[in-house]
């Protein structure tokens, strides 16, 4: 009874997003740099002034490299099309046609494709990026109407690549439409 009194309350909103990141691959003694890629997706939102958002959309990220040894110039460049799951805990701020929102919680990405131009020096490197990846995501947004817009922090918690690529961080900015 007190289960079906909660849910009774709880809103729900259904939307779809899409926006820009700014990705980049941290390395070892590798100068690396951003990338600009794509989101774009679904989302849920469940619950009021605290709420529970899934969300499900493809995304495109990757890094740039650049290294010098022996008086040589290395470079590549790697871009990765994903699949995300990020479960969002937030809490809003303000009235149901404007407020303001924080929100934090894990990111599951599996990676779909990829592809790259890496330097000789990288020699099969584009093989040794992993499928599957764990991150964090934390970041503020705002909801005018059915408008709703994120900027988000991604940090990754586990290695892209076991070779010499370490953990993928990223800035994403999404513009959304709430249907219902």
């Amino acid at each position: 009874m007190i289960a079906v009194s909660i849910s009774a309350k709880a809103q729900v909103s259904l939307g779809i997003k899409g926006g820009v990141n700014f990705s980049k691959i941290s390395t070892d003694n590798i100068k690396e740099s951003s990338l600009t890629g794509y989101q774009a997706g679904l989302f849920a939102r469940v619950g009021g002034s605290v709420y529970f958002q899934p969300e499900l959309y493809l995304s495109g990220t990757g890094g740039k490299f650049e290294s010098t040894e022996n008086n040589q110039n290395f470079s590549g460049k790697v871009r990765f099309t994903n699949l995300n799951v990020p479960l969002l805990i937030g809490k809003s701020f303000g009235e149901k046609d404007l407020n303001f929102r924080v929100m934090g919680g894990p990111i599951y990405t599996y990676q779909l494709d990829k592809s790259g131009s890496l330097s000789d020096n990288f020699n099969g490197a584009i093989d040794n990026f992993n499928k599957s990846n764990i991150g964090y995501q934390v970041g503020a947004g705002i909801d005018i109407g059915a408008i709703t817009a994120d900027l988000r922090y991604e940090g990754g918690l586990t290695k892209v690549s076991d070779s010499f690529a370490k953990r993928q961080n990223l800035w994403a900015l999404s513009i959304g439409f709430k249907i219902f």
